[in-house]
């Protein structure tokens, strides 16, 4: 346990570049458009020391709440104690990406809208709710050359 606090104290691995992968960065980096109100995840590039975060929101998502011209401000939830704060901090393009996180969500929000207007149209109730794993259909085992077998525990023996 290092006996150091600074800013980027313990972040040997954590913004270090992944195998590979050093050197400049994409220029696909720079040409992603971030609006107010985006979703992004946090991931902090070492090669940018420049607008880094804080080791604590490295991986954290929040939403964009400010555009400049080579930053933007985050608002992230940061628990302290029992309770969540707000914290806006600015980062710069280099150490934020979209979220994929409401990917899913907004695929799921197309496809049932189709379903409920196929259903509409054909007049008939749709069930939309997702549900869990349902247990299997019940079966009948046949006994008829296949005889129960008991199984039992072998009891214990030693061998000295």
């Amino acid at each position: 346990m290092p006996h150091s606090f600074g800013y980027r104290a313990r972040t040997r691995y954590m913004f270090a570049r992944k195998f590979r992968q050093h050197g400049p960065l994409h220029l696909s980096t720079y040409l992603k458009t971030y609006k107010v109100g985006d979703i992004v995840d946090i991931k902090g590039n070492g090669a940018v020391q420049k607008g880094m975060p804080h080791k604590f929101y490295h991986g954290k998502t929040g939403v964009v709440y400010n555009v400049t011209k080579s930053s933007i401000g985050v608002i992230v939830h940061k628990r302290v104690g029992n309770r969540y704060l707000e914290k806006r901090i600015n980062v710069r393009v280099e150490h934020v990406n979209h979220s994929k996180c409401r990917d899913d969500f907004l695929r799921r929000v197309k496809e049932n809208a189709a379903t409920r207007k196929a259903a509409r149209e054909a007049g008939e109730r749709v069930q939309l709710k997702r549900l869990p794993a349902q247990p299997r259909d019940a079966r009948f085992v046949s006994t008829k050359n296949n005889d129960p077998t008991t199984i039992m525990a072998i009891p214990y023996d030693t061998l000295i």
